[in-house]
């Protein structure tokens, strides 16, 4: 029990520099998780795939944005604690219970591990590797699932096997062998409950989470409503849905810190909002008679939560989804298939996609040197664009059209610059802000009722019509290939 209390104090083992949130705080067990090959991996994938082609100081790791979302997932909670704590007035002198104080702890630890865990699953480039064909074609082999877990029972996180599989399968995967490596038990932790707020798992929760969710369910809600619940065995779904919230929802700390870290290291200002200031006016929301546990933001705090999904919204259209960055993500997709069509590498990407013995050596730089290697021979590849920052001429860009508006845009400009059909590329990205709208059921408005002196929790779209402006969006850019790939196919055929 004192190593929780020295915990919640701010008692750590190790301290670690970030320049986006300063010193960040790591305890014994997540330096061991930190300190783990399939940890480690990170730090040689690129965040933003490429996109320091466009932005040189974009060059920053998936390593150090995971350790960030894990301070920001602490930060949200902890936050959450002390303005419970402070609203109903309670001082140092009011006794918090051994066994709060113990639910507490463990719920916070446990954010911070999912936190940690869960973008270790992304290959080279992060999001472009998946979305690369050939790529596609590998992740969705029959049996690849099976493959990646031999010898282990993944039942316990996902109750079946999944058609294709994404990156977020893999951070499943990864965080298995990284916590079974990791002396959770001194640290009283359990891996399936870390893994069961991860995406894509299905988890029923450790005795040990149940006892404490339904502890911290009494310490939010009363005791009263703990016991009188018509749903109280749904109790620890109810909690453990809350941490998933934090690590992967609408406003999470995923999206606060990479916002914040992508904007700082691209050198924008479009990517900030004010942390502290969105941090202080969140809230636990409940209601008992659902029930329901999930996020909730005061009213004054409204204008923080639109700064954030105005950031977020403009770092999509300003920075992700810059037509020259764009351009080179098709161009990425592409020479990753170059790569690909050598047998050798195939074989190897395959091996290292279906045993997590060789997954560690999947990075960045296996695939720049494949570039280099096929640039060297091939000066009209694909590769040779990366390796020599050769863009793809950007002709036009429209947004929110669809496939077939795309496919009639794309001729219209074709015939009117008398092009050749195959020599204009198309490349779109899509914005999704819907969760927002009044079908959010993830984040709630805290509302003051003057006259009852009550408080009551109202859907964002009811208390505010700013979030009303913002829906799915998509934006397509148009382009012609580069002179350098107008006889790719004869050349790397040679």
């Amino acid at each position: 029990m004192r190593r929780a209390v020295n915990d919640l104090l701010g008692a750590y083992d190790k301290l670690i520099m970030d320049p986006v949130h300063g010193g960040i705080p790591l305890y014994r067990h997540e330096i061991q998780v930190i300190d783990h090959p399939l940890f480690q991996r990170l730090r040689n994938i690129c965040q933003n795939d490429i996109l320091s082609l466009v932005f040189p100081g974009a060059t920053h790791s998936r390593f150090l944005h995971s350790i960030g979302v894990m301070h920001v997932g602490t930060r949200m909670f902890r936050s959450m604690i002390d303005a419970y704590l402070r609203e109903r007035q309670l001082s140092e002198q009011t006794d918090l219970s051994l066994s709060q104080l113990d639910a507490i702890d463990y719920l916070a630890k446990t954010i911070r591990l999912g936190c940690l865990l869960h973008d270790s699953g992304h290959s080279s480039f992060s999001h472009q590797f998946t979305q690369a064909r050939q790529i596609r074609e590998l992740m969705s082999r029959p049996g690849r699932f099976r493959d990646l877990w031999r010898g282990v029972d993944y039942s316990v996180y996902h109750p079946e096997e999944p058609d294709e599989l994404e990156h977020e399968h893999y951070s499943v995967r990864v965080a298995h062998d990284v916590l079974c490596a990791v002396d959770l038990e001194s640290a009283g932790l359990h891996a399936r409950d870390v893994i069961g707020i991860m995406e894509t798992t299905d988890v029923r929760p450790s005795e040990t989470f149940c006892r404490h969710a339904r502890t911290f369910w009494a310490f939010i809600a009363g005791e009263d409503a703990a016991a009188g619940s018509p749903l109280s065995d749904n109790i620890p779904g109810l909690v453990m849905d809350l941490l998933s919230s934090i690590v992967s929802g609408e406003i999470d700390a995923d999206r606060a810190d990479y916002m914040l870290r992508d904007g700082f290291h691209s050198s924008v200002t479009i990517g900030g909002f004010n942390l502290d200031h969105l941090l202080s006016n969140l809230r636990f929301g409940w209601d008992v008679s659902e029930p329901w546990l999930g996020l909730a933001i005061t009213q004054k705090g409204l204008g923080a939560l639109e700064d954030f999904v105005y950031s977020r919204h403009q770092m999509y259209r300003k920075v992700y989804a810059h037509k020259t960055a764009l351009g080179f993500d098709w161009l990425l997709r592409e020479a990753i298939n170059e790569v690909l069509d050598d047998p050798d590498n195939f074989e190897w990407v395959d091996t290292c996609l279906s045993d997590m013995s060789y997954f560690a050596e999947l990075t960045d730089n296996f695939f720049w040197e494949a570039f280099r290697k096929v640039a060297r021979r091939h000066p009209k590849s694909f590769s040779f664009c990366i390796v020599n920052r050769v863009k793809l001429n950007h002709l036009d860009t429209r947004e929110d059209l669809s496939a077939r508006g795309i496919e009639r845009h794309s001729a219209w400009l074709a015939k009117e610059l008398a092009l050749n059909p195959v020599q204009v590329v198309t490349c779109s990205m899509r914005a999704r802000f819907s969760n927002i709208q009044d079908n959010f059921n993830g984040i709630k408005v805290l509302v003051r009722e003057p006259i009852h002196r009550s408080r009551s929790l109202k859907k964002i779209t009811d208390v505010s019509a700013f979030f009303s402006k913002f829906s799915d969006g998509t934006i397509t850019h148009f382009y012609t290939r580069p002179d350098v790939t107008t006889g790719i196919q004869d050349s790397l055929t040679e």
